[in-house]
């Protein structure tokens, strides 16, 4: 797809291909439904519309993007008052808007019965996030609805400041701009809420990187920044703007000059009268991501074939002129045509920024993975006790890993969470099996300590680590001794509880409790209730790993301490796990 395009309507109706892990699934069902609603065009007239309408219309929840709600529910008015029709039936679309990122988290969770039957986010970045980690909820992709590039908007006096608009800038530029000596105040939506905020902060971490040595410096700064200048949402971004040139709003520290924002918000800002200053834009000339409202059939198994029916009538209707004057009205870029110039002007671009170059592609999966790392870690400094299973079960191999084992894939999965934390946060590590040190089913390799501490042979605490996780092997004739290990490690943490930080446990585990001679279940989760402490809090995020641990047993003993469990079929996804868990409890500790 072209930076500020979409496909054409023969593709956005056929689908596209979506991550390995889904692809068999999507795709197949994706081919399913173009070869049924072939057949339904040519034997009902599906895409004409009726003189009547039934008294029972096929009903249609969507659920969108907060942005482009009230578009969709404009093309769905007027579907129901031209009487368009699937099935001989009136086609009757309700749209309703909720946050990306909570429709994520709830699709992530496959016992959750969803209450609509498409769904349509601002990214990509909410698709994967739902279908990333255990079992979730299956979404069918069947093509994108809109375009809206990633900007940076900032108020005249600062725009004029930065040289607009003949001043080019890349994302490593901005973030310079926003953490040099005169810098720009600079705010954001949070990045684990906001795939505008996460896909800028990941633009400029690949633009710093590709600058030279010290690009991940760089950005963490940037990150530090937008952690004091954040919002809850998109919405509340421009918000935070300076409202006028006033001495007043400009030497207001709570004001910010310019904000990470999508053109279509720049351009719904500037259309408001509400005595505001219009925005003014730039565009980053290396790398710039697209929001683009990939529209998505929910649980299509579940789904009648009336409702599978009705979700492609609707997205066909998205693909006529009369739907592509109501998004563009909306701000929202619609097709492989040349940029609406009329657009661009009410969202503050002017020539010559580069609002018209060609993409070189959105961040990688991995790039966004690292940068809600980065973010997770930026908001508050952790304090983790990372234990780890060294059973003899994890040496078993991993279907599609080129034999590889699970503790290969645990070890690299935390070796690369281990480089997104800063040198003030601190982590240790345990191993675990059974009768491990004498009586005991665990170890302490490396303390919890600060990752830049100095340690005594020379080099950090973080070099000590790195060489403690690569060392790791897994014990042969050894078994899982769960619970005496979570409670001892449980009990440490507590005791060297440090106020200012967020304090965790980390459990990964591939199997069930194993020694008969530790204590019960039910003695540990009783025993972790007692030491919970509200005041010191200490949640235990617990990773199930493989086929033969199990989610339920770990998510009741994280419970017990007000954390989470979770699993993971691939230990690769363990990285990505612990950084979410990270963030999802760190949120939930501060409030």
């Amino acid at each position: 797809m072209g930076r500020h395009s979409l496909p054409d309507r023969r593709a956005r109706i056929a689908g596209r291909a979506r991550s390995p892990r889904r692809q068999h699934v999507t795709l197949a069902t994706a081919l399913v439904l173009a070869v049924a609603g072939t057949g339904i065009v040519a034997q009902s007239g599906l895409l004409s519309l009726a003189d009547s309408c039934e008294t029972d219309p096929v009903r249609l929840d969507l659920v969108a993007s907060p942005d482009i709600a009230p578009a969709l529910r404009g093309v769905a008015d007027r579907a129901r008052r031209d009487g368009v029709t699937s099935d001989d039936r009136c086609l009757d679309v309700r749209v309703t808007a909720r946050e990306n990122y909570k429709v994520a988290d709830a699709l992530a969770n496959a016992s959750n019965t969803p209450d609509f039957q498409v769904w349509v986010p601002d990214s990509d970045v909410w698709v994967d996030r739902a279908g990333d980690i255990g079992d979730s909820v299956p979404l069918t992709p069947a093509g994108n609805v809109a375009a809206s590039p990633v900007t940076l908007a900032a108020v005249p006096a600062s725009a004029q400041a930065l040289g607009w608009p003949r001043k080019t800038y890349t994302w490593a530029e901005v973030a310079t701009a926003a953490t040099g000596t005169d810098r720009l105040l600079l705010g954001s939506a949070d990045p684990g809420r906001s795939a505008t905020g996460l896909l800028a902060l990941s633009s400029i971490a690949e633009s710093a990187r590709q600058e030279g040595p010290g690009g991940d410096t760089r950005t963490a700064a940037t990150a530090r920044l937008l952690t004091r200048r954040v919002s809850d949402s998109d919405t509340q971004v421009p918000q935070t703007l300076a409202m006028n040139d006033s001495v007043t709003e400009k030497d207001n520290p709570r004001r910010n000059g310019a904000v990470l924002l999508s053109e279509q918000a720049a351009f719904a800002h500037n259309s408001e009268s509400d005595g505001s200053a219009d925005l003014e834009l730039f565009y980053p000339t290396d790398s710039a991501p697209v929001l683009d409202y990939p529209y998505n059939l929910v649980d299509q198994t579940q789904l009648t074939p009336e409702q599978s029916r009705a979700a492609m009538r609707f997205i066909a209707l998205l693909g006529e002129e009369p739907s592509y004057r109501t998004l563009e009205s909306h701000g929202f870029r619609t097709r492989d045509s040349q940029v609406k110039s009329a657009l661009v002007r009410t969202a503050g671009g002017r020539s010559p920024q580069p609002y018209e170059k060609g993409d070189l592609g959105p961040p990688s999966a991995e790039s966004l993975q690292q940068t809600l790392g980065l973010w997770a870690v930026s908001v508050q400094s952790a304090r983790l006790t990372t234990v780890v299973d060294a059973s003899g079960s994890m040496t078993e191999s991993v279907p599609g890993r080129k034999g590889q084992t699970r503790m290969d894939l645990t070890k690299a999965a935390l070796l690369r969470a281990l480089a997104t934390f800063t040198s003030e946060d601190e982590i240790g590590l345990w191993e675990f099996s059974t009768r491990l040190d004498g009586a005991k089913d665990y170890r302490e390799l490396e303390r919890t300590a600060r990752l830049g501490a100095p340690v005594k042979d020379g080099g950090t605490h973080r070099e000590r680590l790195s060489e403690a996780i690569d060392a790791l092997e897994p014990i042969v004739d050894g078994d899982t001794g769960l619970y005496d290990t979570t409670l001892a490690a449980y009990k440490k943490a507590q005791a060297d509880y440090v106020r200012g930080k967020f304090n965790a446990v980390i459990l990964l585990t591939d199997g069930s409790n194993k020694d008969e001679d530790s204590i019960s279940r039910g003695t540990l989760i009783k025993q972790l209730r007692k030491l919970a402490d509200p005041s010191r809090p200490v949640p235990l995020i617990a990773v199930a790993v493989g086929p033969d641990a199990d989610r339920d047993e770990v998510g009741e003993i994280a419970e017990a301490t007000d954390g989470s469990g979770y699993e993971v079929t691939d230990p690769a996804d363990i990285q990505a796990v612990i950084l979410r868990a990270i963030m999802a409890m760190g949120r939930a500790h501060e409030s």
